[in-house]
C-alpha cells in the first residue's frame, strides 16, 4: 500500500531518534534498515516490525496483528504492526525497535553468491 511522503519522513525521523535508519521504496511501501539490517516495513499509514517467537507476544498483547500485504488474509507472519502511539515516544519505541533488530540479525540469511562466481562478461573492445 502506498506511503505518503510525509508519513515516510515522520516514521524515519522518529525511528532515527532511536537508531540510525534509512528507507528504501519497495512495492509501494518502504523497507527500513538500520546498520545494514532490514527490520521494518512502512505500508499505508502503518509500521510493521520484524518478529519471531521471542517478541511476537508483545504485539499480540498490544492487540497488533501481522502484515497482510495483499489484503486478502494471507498474512506475512514475520512482521507485526507497531502500536502507532509508540512512534511519538522514542523511549517507548526503543525496546520494540531493538527486539526487531535482534530478530532481523538472528534470522538474516547470508548474502547469495552469483552463479558466475563474479566472472562477468568481458568488456567490449
Amino acid at each position: 500500500m502506498a506511503v505518503s511522503p510525509d508519513f515516510r519522513e515522520f516514521v524515519l525521523e522518529q525511528m532515527g531518534r532511536v537508531a540510525p535508519v534509512s528507507g528504501k521504496s519497495m512495492f509501494g511501501g518502504v523497507g527500513v534498515r538500520s546498520e545494514g539490517v532490514f527490520f521494518a516495513l512502512i505500508s499505508g499509514g502503518s509500521v510493521f516490525l520484524k518478529v519471531d517467537d521471542t517478541n511476537r507476544p508483545d504485539y499480540e498483547a498490544a492487540g497488533m496483528g501481522p502484515f497482510d500485504p495483499w489484503g486478502d488474509g494471507r498474512m506475512l507472519m514475520s512482521y507485526h504492526e507497531l502500536p502507532a502511539e509508540l512512534l511519538e515516544d522514542p523511549d517507548a519505541l526503543r525496546p520494540w525497535m531493538q527486539k526487531a533488530l535482534d530478530v532481523a540479525r538472528r534470522t538474516r540469511k547470508p548474502a547469495r553468491r552469483s552463479r558466475a562466481g563474479g566472472r562477468g562478461r568481458p568488456a567490449p573492445e
